[in-house]
């Protein structure tokens, strides 16, 4: 089947599905538009790290990539031209690369320039790679655009490095004006130089690890000193009269969220920052976003806790008025409880399944309004890229993978502004987790979006239920081991919604 359509593809996939033996027993969904939940924000990637060497690849192959990644245009038969993600997150470097093998971190491709000069004066010539891919998502109608750092610039860190010194903060109190100061100097040289403002800015990124081995820029920051560099940011971003919104607070796992766990001092960092009373109290703040944001690492596995753990931070969240959830970075890390391993690059559908799982859950059960990945494209044998490239700096291949595709299911049709609403799976039709359904309504289109994920090694059959009657979709799109946001038939009316064995597919239709 490799010389067909991909549409087409899908459909015997589907006609393949059934073909043998009796139909799966119908699994009733009940859609109800009318009970809502969280409103979508975006979902987003980063450019960390390759794209500072990706965005000055021949113009064809960069122009692919970006795409796979930004592109809401469509092809022959429908069939999606990339994923449309919502957002794009730019990494302002501390300035290691300029150090270079003095930086202390042994991998180049893990350092990152700056545009701040040893001089202490700003070359907006800096970070070309990465500036490329900033405007090939805003060119590509990426509308939402965040610069994050992983450590201050090396300039003001207390050991001269970008990264930390025992497990310490590397950053002194009597620098945070300066960080903050260098942080707005980008955002207006960036606005200034490109026309593209950053509509957010997050300055500390796992404040709870230590950071100390050199193999990234990083530094820790204890709760006050997070609220310090906020206030200190918060004030230059007004001064210079910027609308760029603070994100907080990039936690290591979600836990840190809600408990000190086993960081006193950098945990339980709701309450830390958006309880009135609370020493480190900055929701107040003009320029902090209501948002708290944290990373979906090592919760992820056995099921039944990762379901828990987002179910104890989205009841936490809706404890504070008005403060929304971000999961703002994970890739596939460690053995996960033995359900997969994040080493070794995997371009097929298993570790699209497990993505697929995790962000059902942070948008289902943890309420999460932004759901983002860590980097795009990645030159390294891990389940870390949603594009893997050779690990060249100047010309190479790439190849997608099943990962983007399984993103896209939900970031290319899932727009900003859609609003969760109910789905409801008829109790004990499947095996738990193997049949997963969220669903969203489209302001906008005035459109319902269902996505399902079907871990299972049978084809689905589901009557989706809005009301009293039958929702018939107009569209579908299935990832699978053999499909890429392919369109798939239409259902005829009466009759039940097929869904491929190991697939992702999304429905989209008329609310009534």
């Amino acid at each position: 089947m490799k010389n067909l359509p991909s549409y087409l593809v899908a459909a015997l996939v589907l006609t393949a599905a059934t073909a043998h033996g009796q139909d799966p027993a119908p699994v009733t969904v009940a859609l109800d538009p009318t009970k809502t939940y969280q409103t979508i924000d975006n979902f987003s990637a980063s450019d960390a790290w390759s794209c500072q060497f990706v965005g000055q690849w021949p113009e064809a192959k960069k122009n692919a990539m970006a795409d796979w990644l930004f592109s809401t245009e469509v092809g022959p038969g429908g069939q999606p031209k990339g994923i449309g993600l919502s957002m794009w997150r730019f990494n302002m470097g501390a300035g290691s690369a300029q150090q270079g093998e003095q930086s202390g971190i042994k991998d180049e491709w893990r350092r990152a320039e700056s545009f701040l000069t040893a001089d202490n004066t700003y070359d907006w010539t800096k970070q070309a790679g990465q500036m490329w891919f900033l405007k090939a998502a805003q060119q590509r109608g990426v509308k939402q655009l965040l610069g994050f750092l992983n450590s201050p610039p090396v300039q003001y860190t207390i050991n001269g490095k970008a990264y930390a010194t025992d497990a310490k903060t590397s950053l002194a109190p009597e620098r945070y004006t300066d960080a903050a100061t260098y942080m707005a100097k980008v955002v207006a040289g960036v606005k200034q130089t490109t026309g593209i403002t950053f509509d957010y800015l997050s300055p500390v990124n796992e404040p709870q690890w230590d950071w100390s081995d050199g193999g990234q820029e990083g530094t820790p920051f204890c709760n006050p000193e997070i609220a310090g560099l906020t206030k200190a940011l918060n004030a230059q971003l007004v001064q210079q009269n910027l609308p760029t919104k603070i994100l907080l607070t990039e936690a290591g796992k979600l836990n840190y969220l809600l408990a000190t766990e086993d960081k006193p001092e950098r945990g339980n960092q709701i309450d830390a920052f958006f309880k009135p009373g609370s020493p480190t109290y900055v929701g107040n703040l003009p320029r902090v976003a209501p948002i708290i944001a944290g990373h979906s690492y090592f919760t992820t596995s056995p099921y039944p806790q990762a379901v828990a753990v987002r179910q104890q931070l989205a009841d936490k969240v809706k404890q504070v008025p008005g403060l929304r959830y971000w999961q703002s970075e994970y890739c596939i890390l460690g053995d996960n409880a033995g359900e997969i391993n994040g080493n070794k690059r995997d371009l097929g559908i298993e570790s699209a399944l497990y993505l697929a799982r995790v962000i059902h859950n942070d948008l289902a059960v943890a309420n999460a309004a932004a759901w983002q990945w860590w980097v795009a494209i990645s030159p390294y044998d891990y389940k870390d890229g949603l594009i893997y490239i050779d690990r060249n700096k100047t010309d190479g291949a790439y190849h997608d993978s099943k990962m983007l595709w399984a993103l896209g299911n939900y970031s290319r049709f899932v727009r900003p502004g859609a609003v969760r609403v109910a789905a409801e799976v008829a109790k004990k039709a499947t095996p738990e987790q193997q049949l997963l359904v969220s669903a969203y309504r489209d302001g906008a289109s005035k459109q319902l979006v269902v996505v399902v994920v079907n871990s299972g090694s049978e084809a689905a059959a589901l009557n989706l239920q809005l009301g009293k009657k039958a929702w018939l979709p107009q569209r579908a799109y299935t990832t699978s081991a053999t499909a890429d946001l392919a369109p798939t038939p239409a259902p005829r009316a009466k009759q039940s919604v097929q869904v491929a064995p190991q697939s992702i597919t999304t429905f989209v239709g008329n609310l009534r």
